[in-house]
């Protein structure tokens, strides 16, 4: 329960019951001695919530987007599958990005955000994984879904053969998992190359963002297995990086991204859209995060309009 009430608190902000079951943690040993497999499943259980069915929203999949499956092989030598959507571009030579879902929502929940990032002239490639949406498997965890976006960036490279026009992308939690992949890439010398990395609404690491909603001098990292350190893996990024905030988001305070943004090195842009929410800095800040595109990534992308036709 300590750490089921501490990630509501993480998503829903209710601070007043984040201090008072982080200071309580100081009896999560005694908890994890009867029972340290339970609290860790609740963790990554809330860590992700994934909603089960469709989004309310969805209105079905737009013009030309083709969905198919990736095979993922597990440790215990069975096979896996996570669903993807392609949704390439009218420019058969337009740049291609991995996008990286959040926590909670399938891809169903993601397509408004998938069409603005057709138009500003790239094919996109998004997965759900494993645990979420048609996905296979039980819940995600940091391990999973990391092994999730590897499969899925070897395929984008099937797709995609130019490194320079391979990008990824990655939302809340799933910029985290954006920034993994990008420095497991760095650090690799089989794994294609990437030609940026954007990260949006995001966060330091997952401990920061607990420590933003409670007392910041509480280890609260000693209860979580889920770590997500972001500011840690981006030091080992080597490609260009845009990370996007809005002003405006009530889940994940700005400052998180600034912290993300300082530890990493050059070529870098942050963009603080103003009035932007956790879920709208792209459509508010269009002109903005198009220009971002352009002065970071070049010219390739700057002729990114009207291919969003047919979208739902």
């Amino acid at each position: 329960m300590i750490l089921k009430s501490l990630f509501s608190a993480l998503v829903h902000r209710v601070r007043g019951r984040a201090r008072t079951l982080v200071i309580s943690s100081i009896l999560v040993p005694v908890f994890t001695v009867v029972g340290c497999g339970q609290l860790v499943e609740k963790e990554r259980e809330m860590t992700f919530r994934v909603e089960p069915g469709i989004a309310s929203w969805y209105k079905g999949l737009p013009q030309g987007l083709v969905a198919a499956d990736l095979p993922v092989a597990t440790k215990d030598g069975r096979t896996q599958h996570i669903h993807t959507w392609w949704w390439p571009a009218r420019d058969k030579n337009a740049p291609a990005v991995l996008y990286l879902h959040g926590a909670r929502w399938n891809l169903t929940g993601q397509v408004f955000r998938l069409e603005q990032l057709r138009d500003f002239g790239f094919s996109v490639l998004a997965i759900d994984y494993r645990g979420f949406g048609k996905s296979d498997g039980d819940y995600p965890s940091e391990k999973t879904v990391y092994e999730d976006a590897r499969v899925a960036w070897q395929h984008l490279a099937r797709l995609q053969p130019d490194a320079g026009k391979r990008f990824i992308y990655g939302h809340s939690l799933g910029g985290a998992v954006a920034v993994d992949l990008a420095a497991h890439l760095g650090q690799s010398d089989k794994a294609p190359a990437a030609g940026g990395l954007i990260v949006e609404s995001s966060f330091s690491s997952l401990a920061d963002t607990a420590r933003s909603m409670t007392y910041p001098w509480l280890p609260v990292q000693l209860l979580m297995s889920q770590k997500f350190d972001s500011a840690d893996k981006i030091r080992h990024v080597d490609v260009p990086k845009l990370i996007v905030h809005g002003s405006s988001d009530n889940y994940v305070s700005s400052h998180l991204s600034e912290k993300l943004y300082a530890a990493a090195s050059g070529p870098k842009k942050l963009l603080l859209v103003d009035g932007g929410t956790h879920s709208n800095s792209m459509r508010v800040g269009e002109d903005d995060y198009r220009n971002a595109l352009q002065e970071l990534f070049g010219q390739q992308l700057a002729q990114g309009h009207g291919t969003a036709s047919g979208a739902s």
